[in-house]
């Protein structure tokens, strides 16, 4: 008995490397399949084998896999595995973005993502290499992505450029109607930004309450501005809008946005 659990330890034991083995015979075939060799680099990147994931994910990158090209831009935007570099990360979206890919299609979510990256390096420029801000053709990648993909993030970003007039003509309402499509997938900036915009065009109590919702599931960087601006809005109200859009809040949380 003692010997059969032994075995049976042991060969558990051998159950990961045995399968990091079967991947890299796979890879090695010629000629390799991309896909085969961009999920080996996926699997490497798990095990926290970044630089054998790196060569994995240029291979595929450079044999058409629009995901490995996807990855490699984001290891260097955040100095995961390779020293940060945002003029590569820059060239590796730009090449992700060039693809012409349907909605709902297997690519479609790296697509938009390098959108709304690209729009946000073009927003306020790479220092140090060609790419200069130039917040007009940022607006273009946000709108693509916001319009063809029905991205939050880039609806967000749009809308704040058209709230504020960065990158061309200022317009309000422009700048409502994306802020509200990002606030109903569920994007804190754009429920609070929209609450806020809500609240100062007089809809105080559901102002409050999409402000009050945001905060309550922010990511920890967007919780200072989203506090502020929601404290601010509650000083100014009066008591029972208060309530009723605490109210208001719990069954926007429980129910979606109305």
């Amino acid at each position: 008995m003692v010997r059969l659990v032994a075995g049976a330890l042991v060969l558990f034991g051998t159950i990961a490397p045995a399968a990091a083995l079967d991947e890299k015979a796979v890879i090695q075939q010629q000629p390799r399949n991309p896909l085969a060799v961009f999920r080996f680099g996926f699997s490497a990147y798990k095990r926290g084998e970044k630089q054998e994931a790196i060569e994995a994910y240029r291979y595929a990158a450079e044999n058409g896999q629009v995901g490995a090209r996807w990855k490699l831009a984001r290891m260097y935007a955040e100095g995961d595995g390779v020293a940060r570099d945002d003029y590569e990360a820059f060239k590796f979206f730009s090449e992700v973005a060039k693809q012409d890919v349907q909605p709902g299609s297997r690519d479609e979510s790296y697509v938009a993502d390098a959108l709304v990256a690209i729009g946000h390096y073009l927003r306020r420029g790479i220092p140090g290499s060609p790419v200069a801000a130039n917040p007009a053709v940022a607006q273009e990648y946000y709108l693509r992505a916001a319009a063809n993909y029905r991205n939050a993030n880039a609806q967000f970003e749009l809308g704040r450029m058209l709230l504020s007039g960065e990158g061309g003509a200022k317009s309000v309402q422009q700048a409502a109607r994306w802020l509200q499509l990002a606030a109903e997938k569920g994007h804190a900036g754009a429920q609070a930004t929209l609450g806020n915009l809500l609240f100062q065009s007089g809809k105080v109590v559901k102002g409050l309450a999409l402000m009050t919702m945001a905060l309550e599931h922010a990511a920890p960087a967007d919780i200072g501005w989203i506090r502020t601006m929601q404290e601010e809005a509650f000083a100014l109200a009066g008591e029972a809008d208060r309530r009723t859009a605490i109210a208001k809040a719990e069954d926007y949380l429980a129910n979606g946005i109305d």
